[in-house]
């Protein structure tokens, strides 16, 4: 029978190229997000190109009632989940403390962090019955460093570095795996999100050199899972050569 992975924030992204790298390995995927459509056509393309099952369900992670319908009553064999990749997340926004936007801040702390602990204590349940799991979180370089103006944003990437530490502290008795992947500018929607769809702002951020990509993420991901039962490759940073640090980058302008 094969693996079944859940990958949230899937309908772009990570989370797609996630997506596409696992169903060609042969994994059966539950794949989740808020557009219904692109989630609905993805599983579709998934399924015929690479003939795995796919069950995409349309849910907001920020929601605890959503998650605990959808996560936590899911039919036989769906609810046989060997790897969760905790993908969904984003930046909103990029002002000093002062002028933050409340709202802003809302959306990056339900989602960045609040996403993050409501489906990983349903998964984890299903994965401390099974005794076997893997838990893969999509970290960020602003979660190790920070770097001006994105205070709220690398606040919650933060605490996404210290649930993985502490949640393998906490699964690791279980037999259960915890990676955190940490990239540094990553080429998606990303940035079209943070500008509020200011095209421009968006795409001046990865001018000048050339960034990380969504399946050079995807690759390092499969890399960690296939690693032996006994290896866990807890914590990865990844960098586009350019990039030296969260806001030192090498661009040729």
């Amino acid at each position: 029978m094969s693996k079944i992975a859940l990958i949230t924030g899937a309908t772009s992204g990570i989370g797609e190229a996630v997506a596409n790298s696992l169903a060609k390995e042969g994994y059966d995927l539950i794949i989740t997000g808020r557009r219904t459509s692109i989630l609905t056509n993805l599983a579709n393309k998934l399924e015929k190109s690479f003939q795995v099952r796919v069950l995409p369900l349309s849910f907001d992670v920020r929601d605890l009632a959503q998650v605990e319908h959808y996560l936590g009553n899911l039919p036989i064999p769906w609810n046989e989940i060997d790897v969760l990749i905790n993908n969904a997340g984003l930046a909103v926004g990029m002002q000093p403390i002062n002028q933050g936007v409340i709202d802003d801040w809302e959306r990056m702390i339900d989602t960045n962090i609040k996403g993050v602990l409501y489906v990983s204590k349903t998964v984890s349940n299903i994965m401390i019955n099974r005794g076997v799991g893997h838990i893969v979180n999509i970290g960020s370089i602003a979660g190790k460093s920070v770097y001006p103006n994105g205070n709220v944003y690398c606040a919650t990437k933060h605490a996404v570095d210290a649930l993985s530490k502490g949640m393998m502290m906490d699964l690791h008795a279980h037999n259960i795996r915890v990676s955190q992947i940490c990239p540094g500018a990553v080429d998606t929607e990303f940035s079209q999100v943070r500008f509020k769809g200011d095209m421009e702002k968006a795409t001046n951020v990865y001018k000048g050199f050339t960034p990380l990509y969504a399946k050079d993420i995807a690759d390092i991901i499969l890399f960690i899972l296939k690693a032996p039962p006994h290896v866990n490759i807890s914590d990865v940073t990844v960098m586009p050569t350019a990039q030296a640090s969260v806001s030192i980058i090498n661009k040729k302008l």
